[in-house]
């Protein structure tokens, strides 16, 4: 069993209490490396390299082509065949994601990294027309500072890339505190920056519990921003903890999305959306559609089309290829699945599928659930309201396009909405009406490094991906020079 150090100052660094925590397969159920256990101490030691890195050291002193090429070499080595089936393995046994989806992140993370890479030197500031005679008025671009990254156990690759890349083509430096539950490929990650020519300290990795070391690294001085992936309670008290010192916060929260299917869709289409919308990564993703609304007329038909679809889906070891649905990441989270599913049959959703823990050959001992779908479900049930974060599905009916969008935007989220239609005019209609921020018609779950995605309401603040994603690290300084001759230090006492 490995044991692994934090990542600071582009170095191993063992915990300052001396300490370790195990992280568990959740298939096979048993540990399988040690992270270390951190402490205050540990992230203000993080924070000091990342603040000495960029103020003092060689990233603050490179030109943002320089940094550019930098992301170029690190999105290379991630797209090496070697790295990449190294980092996808560790990530599929730390949180049980099936290793076909991370084979297809791993190829594509690359792109991320190379699109930074050359966004680094476009940041731009401006000339600015103003009022004042003989004043010349233009605007910086600047980092923002040091960035703390708090990332979620159901993606740490990604969300290492969608928050470090951006942050570092900005010119900012980065400490990234993984989920206790997934750390080890974060970690990994981390080592493989310097071979690509990062200074010291411009990205470090501490691991441990939020309380132990989150804590300390939102509420540290030399923090500036903090960008955070979890859930509502928790990105909750981060704001508030942020807000004393007046920390800039973007947070990617939980979601509670809509997949709206129309009579008028192509049904097979729709059915393959809403299968892959809900039970991909077993239901473990913020923009999962765990309500699917269905129009009335439809709905019938179209849930027994996808009751045939979801009883095949094949459940085992996420390392096999023909696995569909690996086991729930981690113990709490496979408790609260199984609560909500109690919850929905005692609230009289009624359960057509699944339903209860899965067992059978390869399963034992496994953290599995069936995949399971509620109807006679109503939009006020805590099934509908609340996220679940697992393979559970509630089927919803809908009569027209105005009560689609009443059901679909009467959530306290919203992150994401599907909509499934041949009308182009209800697909511009209803786009517009559901307040998500991103909003797929006639697929589900296609992202894009350069489609920026975030949250309205309760699914968070800022953007991920795209040029929006940049302008997160960045702050904008005003710059005002007279160019008159003897002009007055008070321009208002100018006659």
């Amino acid at each position: 069993m490995k044991t692994y150090q934090h990542w600071i100052n582009g170095a191993h660094s063992a915990p300052a209490s001396g300490e370790w925590l195990d992280t568990e397969d959740p298939y096979r159920g048993e540990a399988w490396a040690r992270i270390p256990r951190g402490n205050k101490e540990d992230a203000d030691l993080a924070v000091a390299a990342a603040h000495h890195a960029m103020h003092h050291g060689p990233w603050s002193k490179m030109t943002a082509s320089e940094r550019g090429r930098i992301l170029r070499k690190i999105g290379d080595l991630l797209a090496d065949p070697k790295n990449a089936q190294r980092l996808a393995e560790v990530e599929s046994r730390d949180n049980g994601k099936i290793l076909a989806e991370m084979h297809g992140q791993l190829k594509y993370l690359p792109e991320h990294w190379y699109y930074f890479a050359g966004l680094a030197d476009k940041v731009e500031g401006a000339v600015l027309p103003v009022d004042k005679p003989d004043m010349l008025a233009m605007t910086y671009r600047e980092p923002i500072g040091v960035v703390a990254a708090l990332t979620a156990w159901n993606s740490p690759l990604m969300f290492f890339t969608i928050k470090c890349a951006p942050a570092l083509a900005a010119g900012c430096s980065v400490v990234l505190k993984p989920s206790e539950f997934a750390s080890v490929s974060s970690l990994e990650f981390a080592e493989l920056t310097k071979e690509a020519g990062l200074p010291d300290g411009v990205i470090n990795v501490v691991t441990g519990l939020g309380t132990e070391v989150g804590s300390p690294l939102v509420e540290h001085p030399d923090v500036a921003k903090i960008t955070f992936t979890g859930s509502d309670k928790t990105g909750a008290k981060v704001y508030e903890a942020a807000a004393r010192t007046m920390k800039r916060v973007a947070m990617e929260l939980g979601g509670k999305s809509p997949n709206i299917v129309f009579e008028d869709a192509d049904l097979d289409q729709a059915c393959v959306g809403a299968v892959a919308g809900i039970f991909g990564a077993a239901g473990q993703m913020c923009t999962a559609g765990s309500r699917l609304l269905v129009q009335n007329s439809i709905k019938e038909k179209f849930t027994e089309r996808l009751l045939g679809m979801a009883r095949d889906l094949k459940l085992g070891d996420p390392m096999k290829p023909d696995t569909q649905i690996g086991p729930i990441a981690t113990p709490p989270q496979y408790e609260k699945v199984l609560h909500y599913i109690g919850v929905a049959k005692a609230e009289g959703a009624r359960c057509i599928l699944g339903g209860e823990p899965a067992t059978g050959p390869g399963l034992d001992g496994s953290q599995f659930v069936q995949p399971t779908v509620f109807t006679d479900v109503t939009n006020r049930m805590q099934i509908a309201q609340e996220e679940v974060f697992g393979p559970v599905l509630s089927i919803i009916g809908f009569d027209d396009e105005e009560e689609a969008v009443q059901i679909g935007n009467d959530v306290i989220y919203g992150l994401a909405a599907g909509v499934w239609t041949r009308d182009i005019g209800r697909a511009i209609r209803m786009s517009k009406a559901l307040k998500a921020g991103m909003v797929w018609v006639n697929t589900y779950r296609a992202y894009s490094f350069l489609v920026p995605i975030g949250g309205m309401k309760q699914s968070g603040l800022g953007r991920e991906s795209g040029i929006e994603a940049i302008n997160e690290y960045l702050e904008t300084k005003s710059v005002m020079i007279s160019t008159e001759s003897g002009a007055p230090s008070n321009p208002f006492l100018q006659r």
